[in-house]
């Protein structure tokens, strides 16, 4: 399994603008080629972290137009653009 963790920010003003265009977006996000798992978690000051749990490091790159595309969504919201990293994942466990 595959993460891809960005960090980005958000302009203060465009907060809530972005969490409404984030769950307009959510089937598009989850519809993504090997999407395990996708977390998006945001301070009161807009900056914040995606995590993007997929099948693998192929998977993730093949879906890297989509994401673009996505992102490009926000162009208008963002303070700066997002700082995109990869990693292995190491354990993803989840207490039932």
């Amino acid at each position: 399994m595959f993460a891809r963790v960005t960090e980005y920010r958000m302009k203060p003003d465009s907060i809530e603008a972005a969490e409404a265009l984030l769950n307009k977006l959510k089937s598009r996000i989850m519809s993504m080629k090997g999407m395990h798992q996708f977390i998006n978690v945001m301070g009161e000051d807009g900056r914040g972290y995606v995590v993007a749990l997929v099948e693998s490091k192929e998977t993730s790159d093949a879906n890297l137009e989509t994401v673009r595309a996505i992102w490009g969504e926000f162009a208008d919201m963002l303070a700066e653009p997002p700082k995109p990293a990869g990693f292995h994942v190491l354990m993803n466990e989840t207490r039932a």
